[in-house]
């Protein structure tokens, strides 16, 4: 390989946002294009028609057209966006690095998929491919083991995305695919179709010029091997409106010893023998979290930018702090938009009635005689004081910043009132 190389991941348009999955084929073309190269993301908005049977013992459900059609739009901006704040990251945290364009090729299988006459797919497509070899892959052969086997739609859908790779080597000179490690055998596909169909097989006549090269990235899993995704249930989106910046922020803050290391170097664009200090930091100081601290700062930075990072910073501090002093209550409301333990009420049932009810009337516990029997418990808390007396009341002064009260029963269930 000589020079700038053309790369694409694709995108399952099965959801209109992007999540943590969605992560690593990004940022390995993000670390691509800091390179020069040029990089592609390509929409399955053909292939989400059909449904990849890769990593499932069943088969999925035919996505309807529309949702397909408006799931691609909305990820085309996701996509965008993601590029935009990636860039805005890498030239904030290294200034000296040239700068970097912003753009990315964002483009849909749709539009060379949809035409493609089936005669002719068979004679140019087909014709390369023996059955034993699709067989022979392991998301079919899972599901030829499996009690309803796979539909011949589903097995097809190698020779689709093979057809991907061969259509963006001819039309864009495209060389390298990425893929999580479940589309190792698609990937493959496109590989042996632009041997066979373009470059006379795969022998040593093939020049290093002119090969086609599939290149795997692991999935996102825990140190227990659990998947987190969208089929998984348990997405962490990279859209603030599904996932709020406190959650994104904690969920890669909660990452744990065994994990950290290798996120590290995973989300991040921080050199390796600074992640190899910071972890040395960590091991030496497990109790300070400083690895995870850093893991979630520079991802929520990246996704977010320093307006999303702010915020959840602020959210953390209000919900696991001990001191308020230095928030605003603007702070406050910003960090918390949209989350449901923000709860806005009148001046008249903020100061008239007693902290207990209020706790109860807000469902931060079930009734209010667990609410009163939680405070001469002395697990009743304002602003982080425990307030024993079950009759008293909020005054201005015991605000922050004049509008926000913070109540916490236990050690984690928070309530944030604020004055409308």
């Amino acid at each position: 390989m000589k020079g700038p190389q053309t790369v694409y991941a694709g995108i399952d348009p099965t959801a209109h946002a992007l999540h943590a999955g969605h992560l690593i084929p990004l940022l390995c073309l993000f670390h691509f294009q800091l390179k020069g190269n040029k990089p592609i993301a390509l929409i399955g908005g053909a292939t989400g028609l059909v449904g990849d049977p890769s990593g499932r013992m069943t088969e999925r459900a035919l996505s309807e057209k529309a949702q397909i059609e408006l799931n691609t739009m909305k990820l085309t901006e996701a996509i965008k966006k993601f590029f935009s704040r990636a860039t805005a990251y890498a030239q904030e945290r290294y200034p000296s690095r040239p700068s970097l364009p912003t753009d990315v090729q964002i483009l849909n299988n749709i539009d060379w998929l949809r035409n493609l006459n089936l005669l002719d797919f068979l004679r140019t497509t087909g014709v390369h491919f023996r059955v034993n070899y699709m067989l022979a892959k392991d998301s079919v052969r899972t599901r030829m083991n499996a009690q309803h086997g796979i539909t011949f739609t589903e097995f097809t859908y190698q020779l689709l995305q093979g057809y991907d790779f061969y259509h963006l080597y001819k039309d864009r000179g495209c060389t390298i695919q990425i893929g999580g490690s479940d589309q190792w055998g698609n990937i493959l596909s496109g590989v042996e179709l632009i041997n066979k169909a373009e470059l006379g097989g795969s022998g040593p006549s093939v020049t290093e010029k002119e090969k086609a090269f599939a290149m795997t990235t692991p999935l996102l899993t825990n140190s227990l091997g659990e998947k987190f995704g969208k089929s998984a249930g348990n997405a962490i989106w990279l859209d603030e409106s599904m996932t709020s910046y406190f959650d994104f922020y904690q969920f890669f803050l909660r990452t744990t010893d065994a994990d950290v290391h290798k996120y590290l170097k995973m989300f991040t664009l921080l050199p390796v023998d600074e992640i190899d200090a910071i972890v040395m930091d960590h091991q030496s100081h497990p109790e300070r979290r400083v690895a995870q601290k850093r893991l979630a700062e520079e991802v929520t930075g990246m996704i977010h930018g320093n307006k999303g990072l702010e915020a959840a910073r602020v959210a953390t501090q209000v919900l696991f702090g001990s001191d308020y002093s230095t928030l605003r209550a603007d702070q406050i409301l910003n960090s918390l938009s949209g989350d449901p333990r923000l709860v806005f009420c009148e001046q008249d049932v903020m100061f008239g009635t007693s902290l207990p009810n209020l706790a109860a009337t807000f469902r931060l516990v079930s009734s209010k005689s667990a609410a009163r029997k939680l405070a001469q418990a002395g697990g009743l808390y304002l602003n982080n004081e425990s307030k024993s007396d079950v009759q008293f009341r909020l005054q201005r002064s015991d605000l922050v910043d004049d509008r926000v009260a913070i109540l916490r029963a236990g050690k984690d269930k928070h309530l944030i009132l604020a004055l409308n």
